[in-house]
């Protein structure tokens, strides 16, 4: 793919992803602006300005941005506790927005984007599934055409179902039919399927009157973009709707860079935290001076970006001029556009992500499964938000436990070669006599040091004949306080046990470290290499090599 002036240059698959993300786009707007308790043109309104912001500022070829159900969720939460009639609420979502816009500008600028690093990619699949399921879940509602509330998504479930007696029939027969129209669509790639049902369910509401048998339609969107204005509310509400900005940030977020990265790991595109965190930020800006909704780039459009073909970023810019030309020009049009075909459209683009496939593959590999299982569980069974958190501890909890319990390695010799490798796991390997060799598996630390060196003093005190070890530091690149004070430790019990301590691969930082905590004879216990270590310990098992240290 060329490149003009740092644009790159369209393909005609970003015009037929663009507008089928278009025909997604509608539905969400509708839909999401209801969670919020919003009219529907501020959903419009803000993904129109957010693709069109993020397409400048942003790098990613599949990110959608525009409202999302997590993001539409913390806001309605927001507008419920603060003050006031509904022209200062509707004010006071402009000014959540604006500052979502600002503090994600800020944490660019500060280059807080590391942060991220500290979510696996398994708690990443884990909350991915977790939300498709909420998401889909939430949409079931408008397909069978009743209204149903309940506190978390299993009472929200049994609520659908204790609630069959009074499902649309004829609304649940448009949902399925579209919803079979729209999977059977996927299939066809370059085929805008999304836009096609759309169309489909228009012509269907004039023919048979929908309408009257009972199926919602979405009605007039008046898409009336006004200046905003700072809204007449007190302190409390500003105060709270600042609190419940910061967590709407994070969800935002949150979901955004999981899109964006799951994406971008899958193709192999390079994106930089940081640069997305400022894009975000300024297609918030955008989108409340146009007085939208919060924006991110949502799973189900981005994953629906992916599944229409987008080559480049310019599929979001498609998309929100389809979005345009639809609304302006085809606005009696959609107004007949029955809203079980827009739950349809919402659920088919988010069938794919819920393959139980990556996360059955850690199962396989013994790695981070039950990490994964646990963030889509949290998303389940605590919503968005604490599900989100949920993650992030999940994460930093099984970082801890590996950094925790390491393993720590005894090596030997593989034949006359300079290589040591795990006596466990090689067979072949040949120990030195009277000479033990430990590597720990993971970088020294206050949460491990006492451990590991603990279970070497152990080992070497009930050893007969032993009368050397070798500490292989290779993992650590550096030590803290704690980490230092029980090398140290360590180092006076090996002499009162009698068994000489030598360090092999010991790096830099470490080896000043352990010279200002006054370790003796430094520079003669300090060996570049197990081999060398070996050497300066037992010259007769080193192969006749002399020490480099001599």
């Amino acid at each position: 793919m060329t490149k003009l002036s740092g644009w790159p240059v369209v393909d005609k698959g970003d015009v037929i992803a663009g507008i089928s993300v278009a025909g997604l786009m509608l539905p969400e707007a509708v839909a999401y602006a209801g969670i919020a308790g919003l009219p529907p043109h501020r959903a419009i309104l803000a993904g129109i300005a957010g693709c069109l912001i993020y397409a400048i500022f942003g790098r990613s070829r599949f990110a959608i941005v525009s409202p999302t159900s997590s993001s539409a969720a913390i806001l309605a939460a927001t507008l419920a506790v603060v003050p006031g009639d509904a022209t200062v609420k509707a004010g006071l979502a402009t000014i959540a927005v604006a500052l979502a816009g600002l503090l994600f500008v800020a944490a660019a600028a500060l280059r807080l984007g590391g942060i991220t690093g500290f979510i696996s990619r398994p708690v990443l699949r884990g909350f991915a599934l977790g939300l498709a399921i909420t998401i889909i879940l939430h949409q079931l509602p408008i397909l069978v055409g009743v209204s149903v509330q309940g506190s978390n998504i299993f009472r929200y479930a049994g609520a659908l179902f204790a609630a069959m007696p009074q499902w649309n029939l004829a609304s649940v027969a448009v949902g399925l039919v579209a919803l079979a129209a729209l999977l059977l669509l996927k299939r066809l790639p370059g085929v805008p399927g999304a836009f096609l049902v759309l169309a489909a369910g228009i012509l269907a509401s004039s023919l048979f009157g929908l309408g009257g048998h009972g199926v919602e339609l979405v009605g007039t969107i008046e898409v009336l973009p006004q200046w905003p204005s700072l809204p007449n509310a007190g302190w409390t509400a500003y105060s709270r709707l600042v609190q419940f900005t910061v967590p709407l940030v994070l969800i935002l977020f949150a979901e955004s860079w999981g899109t964006m990265r799951a994406l971008a790991l899958r193709y192999g595109d390079p994106l930089e935290v940081n640069r997305e965190l400022g894009a975000l930020g300024f297609a918030n800006i955008a989108s409340a001076i146009v007085q939208g909704m919060p924006v991110g780039a949502g799973f189900s459009a981005g994953f629906a970006s992916e599944a229409a073909g987008a080559k480049t970023r310019a599929t979001a810019v498609f998309a929100a001029i389809g979005l345009a030309i639809l609304i302006a020009c085809a606005g009696p049009l959609v107004a007949r556009l029955p809203e079980p075909v827009l739950a349809a459209v919402v659920i088919a683009a988010l069938t794919h992500a819920l393959d139980p496939g990556p996360i059955l593959r850690l199962r396989q590999l013994h790695r981070d499964f039950y990490v994964a299982l646990g963030a889509a569980a949290g998303v389940l069974l605590f919503g968005v938000l604490n599900g989100m958190l949920l993650a992030i501890g999940l994460s930093l909890a099984a970082m801890m436990h590996r950094l925790a319990s390491p393993y720590v390695a005894r090596l030997g010799r593989l034949g006359s070669s300079h290589n040591f490798v795990d006596v466990s796991r090689h067979a072949e390997a040949i120990e030195t006599p009277g000479i033990t060799i430990w590597r720990p598996g993971e970088p020294l630390f206050f949460g491990n040091a006492d451990t590991i060196f603990g279970e070497i003093l152990s080992r070497s005190r009930g050893e007969a004949g032993l009368r050397a070890v070798v500490l292989s530091l290779e993992e650590s690149f550096d030590l803290d306080s704690t980490a230092l004070d029980a090398l140290t430790e360590f180092d006076g019990a090996m002499h009162i046990a009698g068994i000489r301590l030598q360090f092999a691969r010991v790096h830099d930082r470490v080896r000043d470290a352990m010279a200002i905590a006054g370790v003796k004879d430094l520079e003669s216990r300090c060996s570049f290499s197990v081999d060398d270590a070996i050497a300066v310990v037992g010259p007769a098992a080193g192969n006749g090599r002399r020490p480099l240290n001599e």
